[in-house]
């Protein structure tokens, strides 16, 4: 008899010295999301155009809230300039993360977007400038090439459609030690591998009469419906796994309703 009261009382108390040495809950986080249309969140009127970071808030446990502040049209110069970023920097905690993806306006040098454009120079002061801002908060910077557009050549390969601006993304995280995610090259391996004629699922791109917002069809070959929103969200969660990233053990995988 006391031989088991012994051997409780042991196992008990090795499992108080277990628990005593458990893991802290992990702090809950804010993952914010700057940059441009091909990122943001619509409304449901402008459904299906979906930026990726809408269906990324959905892979994430309880201590992560995503707040996307990506604005459609918006170059790193426009999104500083309209004071964008300052609620973003201002509202930083230490441990928090900021995803930052521009390039799309940065790069357009149309004389119509003349009032987005942003030189590769000044693109990557600004880069700098979301960076050093978030590790001033003890907050987490991770860069993002542009996306990639829709664009094959003739003999059906994606052609590489923001080469300066991603050159730029490595130059500046290379300099300051910033991880990066190579989305331009991850989302023109994706567009390869399904084709020209499959890629198209992807995009806004509807034949006349197929989508009730667009009578006359669509052919964007920038922007995401659901399903192409969901697949450029998944690249980025692959390789913030990549990455080993603390945020990575934060990423839960929903198993879908049987």
């Amino acid at each position: 008899m006391m031989f088991h009261f012994i051997r409780r009382n042991g196992i008990l108390t090795a499992l108080l010295v277990l628990m005593s040495f458990a893991l802290p809950p992990k702090r809950k986080i804010k993952v914010w999301l700057i940059g441009d249309s091909t990122m943001c969140a619509y409304e449901p009127a402008r459904a299906p155009l979906t930026g990726w970071g809408m269906p990324f808030v959905y892979f994430f446990d309880s201590t992560v809230t995503i707040d996307n502040r990506a604005r459609g049209g918006r170059s790193t110069r426009t999104f500083l300039n309209e004071n964008l970023w300052r609620p973003v920097a201002e509202g930083m905690q230490e441990g928090d993360y900021v995803l930052i993806q521009f390039g799309h306006n940065d790069e357009a040098k149309e004389p119509q977007y003349a009032a987005r454009y942003t030189s590769v120079a000044d693109y990557k002061k600004n880069l700098v400038k979301f960076i050093n801002e978030a590790r001033a908060k003890k907050a987490s910077a991770v860069l993002i090439t542009p996306v990639t557009r829709m664009s094959f050549d003739s003999t059906g390969t994606m052609k590489e459609t923001h080469v300066e601006y991603t050159q730029a993304v490595f130059d500046v995280a290379t300099q300051y030690n910033t991880p990066v995610i190579d989305l331009d090259k991850k989302s023109r391996e994706l567009l390869q591998q399904m084709g020209p004629k499959n890629a198209k699922l992807l995009f806004m791109q509807y034949e006349p009469g197929q989508e009730p917002l667009f009578p006359e069809g669509q052919n964007d070959n920038t922007h995401f419906n659901e399903f192409g929103a969901r697949k450029i969200a998944q690249l980025v969660l692959a390789e913030i796994r990549n990455l080993k990233l603390e945020l990575a053990e934060r990423i839960v995988v929903r198993q879908p309703n049987k």
